[in-house]
């Protein structure tokens, strides 16, 4: 399975899950910590939870292990770091405060509507 392919199984994850706004950032060609970051939003502190399930479901099934998880117990924002692949989630506060689109403007984003 491609990074690519990896990516956007994350990215429907997010996305059957109702979370919103969902970013696909390639920072393969800007940084060597990752190939893609996906950024995400939920609701709530439940559904942030919940996202991050559904991630960590998809990507047990493609094989893929889970390197670092941060800030699950915060219930604000959650951090899974699958090498190639970081996911990042947050609730709306968080993420406009980290503000990883402005930060990280030199990454090319990656249209997943045909997701």
């Amino acid at each position: 399975m491609t990074t690519k392919e990896i990516m956007q199984r994350a990215a429907a994850a997010l996305d059957d899950k109702m979370g919103k706004d969902i970013t696909v950032l390639k920072i393969a060609d800007v940084s060597t910590l990752a190939d893609y970051f996906l950024i995400c939003t939920g609701t709530s502190s439940t559904q942030i939870r919940a996202l991050c399930d559904a991630v960590e479901e998809a990507m047990d099934q493609a094989g893929e292990t889970l390197i670092s998880r941060e800030g699950h117990r915060g219930g604000t924002w959650i951090l899974l770091d699958y090498g190639s692949i970081v996911v990042h989630i947050f609730t709306d506060e968080t993420r406009k405060f980290y503000d990883l689109e402005r930060l990280w403007s030199d990454a090319v984003p990656v249209d997943i509507s045909e997701i």
